[in-house]
């Protein structure tokens, strides 16, 4: 039986829950992503903190964890970039659940890799079946008078409230996949009364109220099955959760024929790529050619090795010399495969232009680069444990940093001077503006479109005027114009729309 205050604590949150769903009902129904956001993760943030395990002070190491959420939910009210902000809301969400976690007094920060993964899959699995705890321990006590209708009336309304909310979910999901289903569904759902948008909103208030009570059960009560491992605050970060099972001999097996293969393409990246031997004769194509592909392939492989090491760092049972040597060489031929991988995609942009991919390849590479001369030096010193830190470090400096960079702005800021100043252009590259990739740019991209339009001319200058034009009245929208979907980069762009001569 639920002691009483475990069913006043499930109601408390319950109603905070409730709070948090209408609160997204208000500033993110209707609106496009901008403002919003950081309200909903600072609101979030906010309940979870109130919502906190008693008597579990969190750990000083975790306090960057929430500095971080609400920093990359703020670059969603900055920049206009929807494919970044989608980056920023998963990044921030991310660092929301290590948040809530650290709240209940559970260490993360010090944890390793192993412990970090096993507390994020319980978080996960608490923002989806949380809050259909809350609402079994928030029943009602037994009472001791007869009770004035059946007893079976209170479980039967309990699975209803837990069920009509995914049965309403699954309908609208199949109805949206196909229109036999949808035209049945619109026909048992044709009520006489009009109900209007009242049942999508209260499915959208039921559905984030379900996500933020999983939550918030985290911040109240910690993960006990987390925590009956012996991982409370207090316990050392040890590695758990995954048992080594792969001999030496078998990783060495793996190290060595990885190894071969990456060190016969690096030998013959040296060769030719770096060497300048004559590509024409080996390969059929001038260097230029063979120079300025490959680099997305190259980058794949990379990250295939590195996952490879932290694949088998923990699964190893023992690490002897002659394995961690190997690794390290294996680090050391990846960094020259990234090295190939720079200068094609250096030689490719040169000729081409810069689109956003090759962007957030190009940033991608360089948290690479750091991730290996990280792990290198965590290989010879037996740390890899803590090589996920350095990762979820490492992505939010690169996600910021491209945030900072502005993709948008940047790739047309590029592409444009290459018009503008022909001679940035190689003989055998190409000099003609593509104004079809440059007008599905994000809204960040405005401002520069509007600048450079007095330097163009012709063609050039009538199809950016035209998407301009588009653009002007795309942000126009209702959705654009609510005061939760303010948006920083959206408004420089309306303000350079608005200015721009006749």
């Amino acid at each position: 039986m639920e002691r009483p205050d475990r069913r006043v604590t499930a109601r408390r949150l319950l109603v905070l829950a409730l709070v948090i769903g209408i609160l997204g009902e208000i500033v993110l129904d209707g609106s496009a992503a901008g403002f919003n956001v950081p309200v909903m993760t600072g609101a979030m943030l906010l309940a979870a903190w109130l919502a906190r395990r008693p008597g579990r002070a969190p750990d000083p190491l975790d306090a960057w964890l929430p500095v971080a959420a609400m920093l990359l939910s703020v670059f969603v009210a900055v920049r206009a970039d929807p494919f970044l902000a989608a980056l920023d809301v998963l990044g921030a969400a991310a660092f929301v659940g290590a948040s809530v976690a650290a709240f209940s007094g559970l260490a993360v920060t010090r944890r390793s890799l192993s412990v970090v993964l096993l507390m994020g899959a319980w978080v996960v699995e608490s923002v989806l079946a949380g809050a259909a705890r809350l609402v079994i321990g928030a029943r009602p006590a037994p009472r001791d008078t007869p009770r004035t209708w059946p007893s079976w009336v209170g479980p039967i309304v309990r699975g209803l409230v837990l069920a009509v909310p995914l049965v309403l979910i699954f309908a609208v999901l199949f109805a949206s996949a196909d229109p036999i289903f949808r035209r049945g569904f619109d026909e048992v759902m044709g009520f006489q009364i009009d109900l209007g948008a009242l049942p999508g909103r209260l499915l959208f208030i039921g559905g984030i109220a379900w996500l933020a009570a999983g939550l918030l059960a985290v911040a109240s009560r910690g993960i006990p099955a987390v925590e009956v491992a012996s991982l409370g605050a207090a316990a050392p970060p040890t590695t758990v959760g995954f048992a080594r099972s792969l001999g030496v001999v078998e990783a060495l097996v793996v190290l060595v024929a990885v190894v071969a293969i990456v060190a016969l393409f690096v030998g013959l990246q040296l060769a030719y790529l770096f060497g300048g031997l004559d590509t024409l004769a080996a390969a059929g194509m001038t260097y230029s050619d063979y120079a300025r592909r490959g680099y997305f392939e190259l980058v794949a492989a990379a990250a295939l090795a590195g996952g490879i090491l932290v694949f088998l760092e923990y699964q190893v049972v023992r690490r002897p010399r002659s394995y961690v040597l190997a690794a390290i060489v294996l680090v050391a031929l990846t960094l020259v495969v990234l090295a190939s991988a720079v200068l094609r995609l250096s030689l490719y942009q040169d000729a081409y232009g810069w689109t956003e991919l090759r962007l957030y390849v190009a940033v991608s590479i360089a948290a690479m680069a750091a991730t290996l001369g990280t792990l290198a030096v965590f290989l010879a010193t037996d740390r890899t444990r803590w090589l996920g830190h350095v990762m979820a470090v490492i992505g939010l400096a690169s996600l910021v940093a491209v945030n900072l960079l502005a993709p948008g702005a940047f790739v047309a800021e590029k592409n444009l001077q290459r018009i503008i100043d022909p001679s940035l252009v190689p003989p055998d590259g190409q000099a003609e503006l593509d104004a079809d990739y440059l007008a599905v740019l994000p809204d960040d991209a405005v401002p520069v479109l509007v600048a450079a339009l007095p330097r163009l001319s012709g063609s050039d200058a009538f199809r950016i005027e035209h998407a301009l034009e588009q653009r002007q009245r795309a942000l126009a929208d209702p959705a654009n114009r609510t005061p939760f979907s303010w948006n920083l980069g959206r408004e420089r762009a309306r303000a350079a729309l608005a200015d721009r001569p006749d």
